[in-house]
C-alpha cells in the first residue's frame, strides 16, 4: 500500500461505512493488515471443532515480508489454498485470526490502531507484535504427524 493510499485510507475509512459485499477488490486487499497468520497450518479436534495455530506456515509464505510469495496465481500451486471473500466469511469465522480486519468489520467491531490503514504504515502491524513474521517454519520443513509438536497461541 502506497503512502497516499493509507493517507485516502485514513481521511475516508471506508471500511466504516461500505458494507463488505459492496467493497471494491482494491478496498478488500487493503484491509488485510499484513499479520500473515491466515497463513499458518491449523489443526482442528474433529470431536471439538477447536482449531489450534501452529508456527508451521504455508510454503508460499515469506517469512521475511509476511506475504505469500506467489498471491495472485496461489491457487495454482496450493489448490486448497481459501479465498476469503464477503461471501464466504461467515464459513470461515471459526479459524481467522481474532485481529483479523475482515473478522472485525464483520463482527461491527473498529480495526486495532496498528493497522496499516489506520496507522498509514505497513510495518505497524509488526512492531506491535501482532504479525508471525520471523516465527515460522515451512511446511515443507516439517512432516505432518509432527505438526502438533509446533502448536503456538495467536500472537495478539
Amino acid at each position: 500500500m502506497s503512502d497516499h493510499s493509507a493517507a485516502r485510507g485514513l481521511r475516508d475509512r471506508y471500511w466504516e461505512r461500505i458494507p463488505l459485499t459492496e467493497m471494491t477488490s482494491h478496498e478488500w486487499e487493503a484491509l488485510c493488515d499484513g499479520c500473515g497468520k491466515c497463513c499458518l497450518n491449523k489443526l482442528e479436534d474433529e470431536e471439538t471443532g477447536k482449531v489450534d495455530l501452529t508456527r508451521i506456515a504455508c510454503r508460499l509464505f515469506d517469512d521475511r515480508t509476511c506475504r505469500c510469495k506467489h498471491y495472485a496465481t496461489r491457487k495454482q500451486y496450493v489448490p486448497e489454498c481459501i479465498q476469503l471473500t464477503a461471501a464466504t466469511i461467515s464459513d470461515h469465522l471459526y479459524w481467522l485470526p481474532q485481529t483479523c480486519a475482515y473478522r472485525l468489520i464483520h463482527e461491527g467491531r473498529d480495526l486495532y490502531d496498528w493497522h496499516p490503514l489506520l496507522s498509514g504504515a505497513p510495518e505497524t502491524v509488526h512492531r506491535a507484535g501482532v504479525s508471525i513474521q520471523g516465527r515460522t517454519v515451512s511446511e515443507e520443513a516439517v512432516p505432518e504427524d509432527l505438526w502438533d509438536d509446533y502448536l503456538i497461541e495467536e500472537p495478539l
